[in-house]
């Protein structure tokens, strides 16, 4: 995953149609997945994306702006926003546009679909299965001078988003040891490979291996993330229509930031009765439950 989005010259982001220069290549940059989007605040662009990985992917067919806008206004998103959410998402690459006289219809990118379906496998999966863990930990030795404030930040952002915690200054460790090529190249693209150290090795008996996990993580407002979401939707039975593709869409919203936010640590390391478990089980249930009347009413209004 690389972090952050860059758009190109030559591309339209106001309120009208961005188009791609003809030629030998396109200035279109590829769509790129951002960390830092995902987990901020929900806004007319990451509403977008959630209803374009819900609804659009699965179709192979474009959408009218009016469909869009209309989905996006169920939110509260006016009308403006919710264009310029189009405009910016198809200058990222996320989206192509095809204009049949006044009216405009959006297709994702090739890029775009791949991303998305790569996001789409993760957000779903995610909290189904939990791997078996050989109590063998990956450890990391990588320090980053205080005045360099900027690549000590990008490196504790790429190796948090991988899985890893720090229990201490320049340590950063994981219960997955498959993780190891992962952090090579993120080393490597920040230029600190060459000073860097990585061990896997078993846990001593100085301390308390379970200890580790705290020190390394925060699982305290992971928990405290999952319970909102399990208080948030716990209690939901939307109505038909317009409610069920609401309640779907948020649903997955707020879901889709926990992969960003969860390492997910084996059971051995996680406190008891772990609410991980408990708001995972939730989703999948009011997902699968939720489905086909949010699909349905996605139908009607594309039809329509």
């Amino acid at each position: 995953m690389v972090p952050g989005v860059t758009r190109a010259d030559g591309v339209e982001v106001s309120g009208r149609v961005p188009t791609q220069r003809t030629g030998g290549r396109s200035d279109v940059p590829r769509p790129r997945v951002s960390r830092r989007r995902e987990l901020g605040d929900t806004s007319a662009r990451s509403l977008l994306m959630t209803v374009l990985g819900e609804f659009v992917l699965p179709r192979d067919r474009p959408v009218w702006t009016s469909t869009l806008v209309e989905v996006l206004g169920m939110f509260d998103i006016e009308e403006k926003s919710a264009r310029q959410a189009l405009a910016r998402t198809a200058a990222e690459g996320w989206l192509t546009a095809e204009r049949q006289g006044r009216r405009v219809r959006w297709a994702l990118t090739s890029p775009g679909r791949r991303l998305l379906t790569e996001g789409a496998e993760r957000i779903y999966s995610f909290g189904q299965q939990q791997r078996a863990w050989d109590r063998r930990w990956l450890v990391l030795i990588a320090s980053v001078p205080e005045a360099k404030r900027e690549l000590r930040h990008r490196l504790r952002t790429r190796l948090s988003w991988a899985g890893f915690g720090s229990p201490s200054p320049g340590v950063w460790v994981s219960p997955n040891t498959a993780s190891e090529h992962e952090a090579h190249v993120i080393l490597s693209e920040l230029g600190l490979a060459e000073g860097a150290m990585s061990f896997i090795a078993h846990y001593g008996t100085i301390g308390r291996e379970e200890s580790i996990a705290r020190q390394a993580w925060d699982l305290d407002a992971l928990a405290m993330r999952y319970e909102e979401f399990i208080d948030e939707f716990t209690g939901l039975h939307p109505g038909a229509g317009d409610a069920t593709l609401v309640a779907q869409t948020r649903l997955v919203h707020e879901w889709r930031r926990f992969p960003f936010l969860d390492p997910q640590l084996p059971p051995e390391l996680l406190p008891a009765r772990w609410s991980g478990t408990t708001a995972a089980q939730l989703f999948h249930r009011k997902h699968l439950e939720w489905r086909p009347e949010a699909q349905r009413r996605w139908e009607e209004l594309v039809e329509g």
